[in-house]
């Protein structure tokens, strides 16, 4: 999946961390959930209020985040396909111009990459196949070639960038004040219903967190699960990107959608972002993108890196867990 921006990256990390608060949020006035929790999970009965401890709310935050950076390990065991519909707007709104890209997404040795198929859903020429292929031959030859030295730092970069999402999850919860508004039915499963407002007073430590103020949301939490399966988000305030970088604008809004795969994690299934920008202080950027991915597909990694006429030719041997 392509990270949509610094913005919505960081929301979709934060999402599933909301139940913490909201559940913290629950007063005298609201029915206390009834959390159905295995037995290796955290305790998570409110008291008599309705009310959960702060001991309680950290250990569920704890599994929140665990299960959320899981989801993210095991997409790379899988093979799937992006839609994009990026539609231009004029200032009242209508589209002015509409472009679709279709892309085959695959993991090599630790990096996702994209391989574009279809443009305006038309599959490529034999020219841009052919250079598309160019790009995927480069990065095996780049993994091919890589030093044990380059790999090693590469490794420890994303294990750094796993630990900031942590800290991220962390100030996350300290920055809103959550409420459970009930529960609704989603694809045929349960889910909880929560209203994330911006706490006033809030300080973040984190500089990514500074923006979080700016936005206010609703999220949808498995209920068997404790997955995130939807967020809808909106800028309720001006958020500068960069000094002279971007500026995002009050109505922005995105609604993301994550269903279960094989019975064995949350993958995502639908974003939707409406965007009002204005780029380096000079354009007016109204969009509308809506990604869409279907077709997982589960695969087995190999120490052995193939070219893209040894994939052509051999392609993996184990079926779909669809």
């Amino acid at each position: 999946m392509k990270k949509p921006g610094l913005i919505l990256s960081s929301f979709l990390i934060a999402g599933v961390v909301i139940l913490v608060g909201s559940l913290s949020a629950v007063t005298q006035d609201d029915p206390a959930p009834t959390l159905s929790i295995a037995a290796s999970k955290p305790d998570l009965t409110p008291d008599a209020n309705g009310v959960l401890s702060q001991q309680q709310m950290q250990q569920l935050l704890r599994v929140v985040a665990e299960k959320d950076m899981e989801n993210d390990k095991r997409l790379r065991d899988y093979t799937y396909i992006e839609r994009d519909v990026h539609h231009n707007l004029d200032h009242n709104g209508q589209v002015k111009s509409t472009e679709i890209t279709t892309y085959d997404v695959m993991e090599i040795e630790g990096e996702q990459v994209q391989r574009l198929t279809e443009k305006n859903d038309k599959p490529l020429d034999a020219k841009d196949a052919a250079k598309e292929d160019g790009k995927i031959q480069k990065i095996i030859d780049k993994r091919k070639n890589e030093s044990e030295e380059a790999r090693r730092k590469r490794e420890q970069k994303e294990e750094k960038d796993r630990e900031d999402d942590r800290k991220f999850v962390l100030e996350v919860a300290d920055a809103y004040n959550f409420h459970l508004v009930g529960t609704e039915s989603l694809g045929g499963r349960e889910a909880w219903v929560i209203d994330a407002e911006p706490r006033p007073g809030y300080e973040p430590h984190m500089k990514e967190a500074k923006f979080l103020p700016k936005f206010r949301g609703r999220v949808w939490i498995d209920k068997s699960d404790m997955q995130l399966s939807k967020m809808d988000v909106q800028c309720i305030d001006t958020v500068s990107v960069g000094l002279f970088l971007a500026r995002i604008h009050k109505g922005t809004r995105f609604v993301y959608e994550q269903t279960r795969v094989n019975d064995e994690v949350w993958l995502p299934k639908h974003l939707d972002v409406k965007l009002d920008v204005r780029l380096a202080l000079l354009k007016e950027y109204d969009a509308n993108l809506e990604q869409s991915f279907r077709d997982y597909k589960k695969f087995r990694t190999s120490a052995k890196i193939l070219s893209v006429g040894d994939v052509k030719e051999n392609p993996p041997s184990n079926a779909p867990q669809r």
